[in-house]
């Protein structure tokens, strides 16, 4: 892999970063106020490999570092009976709650909609969908390896450090997390160097490609199915080149 960063400059790492104060209201409003194209294609190739997966067939299934992002956990309710929403930063932890336990944003109505069309075992509320979420507010690094039957990971680990070494290693700990077979579902953002959101927050980036995900995954994985979609023009211009997408197995350990 290629060292990240310039010469001479600090790398930010995951635990320099206070994620308590992560911008949720900035985030939505960029990002998941309405359904944007790329998105739209996450849940599509995401739910041709959920229509694999039989109605309920998963007892338990982590979406590792949730964040605020409610469509990983939509997609995940036709295979899994109980999805443990892990984040550790509090205003996510927080936003997520509320969307839980009180009522979720009608904004994220259309990626239900989407999400059921496209699959649906998915069930026919988005409440309902929502239904088998526990918010978890704990490190993800903190996780039991073998613990799921199904690991889910949005823009996580490329969004958490500067530091390639400590991506990898937050990869390895996704596919840890899941028993050897269990299932494993990513996004990654394309090149995504460090970042804005709102007016000011600076948040770190650590730019990979299809390659480096596979470099990273091929080893620790049996079945592994890795591509990419293009930038999508209606986003905010973080500087990424656009989206790549996991889906695979853990492999045995030994």
């Amino acid at each position: 892999m290629t060292t990240h960063g310039t010469p001479g400059a600090r790398t930010t790492h995951n635990d320099d970063v206070d994620w308590d104060h992560w911008p949720v209201a900035d985030y939505l409003a960029e990002n998941y106020r309405e359904l944007h194209p790329s998105d739209a294609a996450v849940i599509a190739h995401h739910s041709a490999f959920f229509r694999g997966l039989p109605r309920g067939s998963v007892a338990r299934s982590v979406e590792f570092g949730a964040g605020p992002n409610l469509y990983p956990l939509i997609l995940a309710s036709g295979a899994c009976r109980r999805i443990e929403a892990v984040e550790t930063g509090a205003s996510n932890v927080a936003y997520l709650e509320r969307q839980i336990l009180c009522a979720p944003d009608a904004s994220w109505q259309p990626f239900h909609r989407l999400c059921r069309e496209l699959n649906p075992d998915v069930p026919a509320t988005l409440a309902a969908a929502l239904a088998g979420v526990a918010v978890v507010h704990t490190d993800v690094r903190e996780l039991e390896p073998g613990t799921y039957g199904l690991a889910s990971m949005h823009f996580v680990a490329e969004g958490a450090t500067e530091d390639y070494a400590e991506f990898a290693e937050f990869c390895g700990l996704f596919v840890r997390c899941v028993a050897p077979g269990g299932y494993l579902v990513a996004a990654f953002m394309e090149n995504m160097p460090t970042y804005r959101i709102g007016p000011a927050s600076r948040w770190p980036g650590c730019p990979v490609d299809p390659d480096v995900v596979t470099e990273v995954f091929a080893p620790l994985t049996g079945e592994l199915s890795v591509t990419r979609i293009d930038a999508d023009p209606t986003l905010p211009d973080y500087g990424d080149t656009g989206m790549v997408l996991l889906t695979g197995t853990a492999a045995e350990r030994p």
